[in-house]
């Protein structure tokens, strides 16, 4: 190997490890500052540092306050929902929300969240790569709720609730027909072919 080629190497190395330790040090430029959930033409905004605050505190304030008394939740057991823990691996993550299958539940994920009024899958789909790949950067591995917000690339995160209503009235009915066939019915078919 010759002396230009080692040269070269070298610089490409050192000027690569010098990028990456740059961009890792630096948060998000744009992080969510509110999520709006939006319904038709009704909108209500949720600050990032109100759903923080109850994350850390167990205790609601301001609108979320409201908006958690109206729907009788506890603040604690939303302030655990909002702390729960996914442990990721970065690089295996990455990767995979780059595969075909990946694209395909972040393209389904990305119809229930998406930058405020901007629903187009070439805008919500990076948004939500981002905010999942910076999120596990933030946390070293670990992602909640809050560290997703902190990470998402747009001042505002809307959250559409007929298409979130949706999903969970679809998972809940396959909960129940799962549960449906595990019960008695299954039961009785083992019973008869023993």
């Amino acid at each position: 190997m010759s002396a230009r080629s080692r040269l070269r190497r070298h610089a490409l190395a050192t000027g690569s490890a010098m990028a990456l330790s740059l961009l890792s040090s630096f948060q998000p430029v744009h992080a969510a500052k509110d999520v709006a959930l939006v319904s038709g033409a009704f909108i209500r905004s949720i600050s990032v540092a109100d759903l923080a605050y109850l994350a850390e505190t167990g205790k609601a304030r301001g609108v979320l306050a409201d908006l958690l008394k109206l729907s009788r939740q506890d603040p604690e057991d939303v302030a655990k929902l909002l702390n729960q823990e996914l442990n990721l691996p970065l690089v295996l993550t990455s990767r995979l929300m780059s595969t075909r299958i990946g694209d395909v539940i972040l393209t389904r994920v990305a119809r229930i969240i998406y930058p405020l009024k901007v629903p187009a899958p070439s805008v919500s789909v990076p948004a939500l790569r981002a905010g999942v790949i910076n999120g596990l950067q933030i946390g070293e591995g670990g992602l909640t709720a809050i560290k997703f917000l902190e990470a998402y690339p747009s001042e505002v995160m809307e959250v559409n609730i007929p298409a979130l209503i949706a999903v969970i009235e679809k998972a809940e009915s396959i909960a129940g027909l799962v549960q449906f066939f595990s019960d008695s019915p299954l039961d009785g078919l083992k019973d008869g072919s023993n």
